[in-house]
């Protein structure tokens, strides 16, 4: 195609592209959430050993299945849509295992606002970040699209226009404004600008060496 994008991966949008299009996360999990733990309290007054426990673990692994195959689902159509509209594609170089670390810290060093931070765990979780990477990884290489991953940092911070880097910037999840040029945008369209001009920055300075 001759063309480029930078993708920011969030909760909200599971993709934000730098040219402004949103591809959506269902969050599978979450509207399976009332059923799954219907299943689970009743599995949990079943007796150990019976055949209504056995029937009743059968039903939480077949709601679980079922997300699974759901979230496997939109992550391949979303990585079908970006390898087949573009040659190359810049993500952020994320450690879905940091991200998701316990919110309750350790004795040494207690979390802090830990019921909101297990519920951005979850909320990451659900969405498959890490499930939509490899999977977007695979689907380039077979494609021959060229997969640049970029250090996150200070990409939702920094004005995509004057390069301005303040967390005063993100006024809101999804408004960004900057303090010193005035430059509006959306948040994550902002963040993917920035992701883009870094990957393509990373790569001309490899063909240079």
């Amino acid at each position: 195609t001759g063309t480029a994008v930078g993708i920011d991966l969030g909760v909200a949008s599971l993709v934000t592209t730098s040219e402004g299009e949103h591809l959506a996360n269902p969050r599978h999990l979450a509207a399976c959430a009332e059923r799954l733990a219907a299943a689970q309290r009743d599995l949990s007054r079943k007796k150990r050993g019976s055949a209504r426990r056995r029937k009743a673990v059968a039903r939480v692994a077949a709601l679980h299945a079922k997300v699974r195959r759901q979230r496997l689902d939109g992550a391949h159509k979303a990585a079908l849509a970006l390898v087949g509209g573009y040659d190359v594609i810049v993500h952020e170089d994320l450690r879905i295992a940091n991200l998701t670390r316990s919110a309750s810290g350790t004795l040494a060093a207690p979390g802090v606002n830990v019921a909101a931070k297990s519920g951005l765990n979850r909320s990451i979780l659900d969405a498959g970040l890490g499930v939509f990477l490899t999977i977007l990884s695979h689907k380039a290489e077979s494609a021959g699209r060229e997969l640049i991953a970029v250090n996150p940092a200070n990409t939702s911070r920094t004005c995509a226009r004057c390069g301005h880097c303040a967390k005063e910037n993100r006024v809101t999840q999804a408004e960004f404004r900057c303090v010193s040029c005035g430059h509006a945008a959306h948040a994550d369209v902002n963040a993917a600008t920035n992701i883009l001009r870094a990957g393509l920055a990373l790569r001309d300075a490899a063909e240079a060496a």
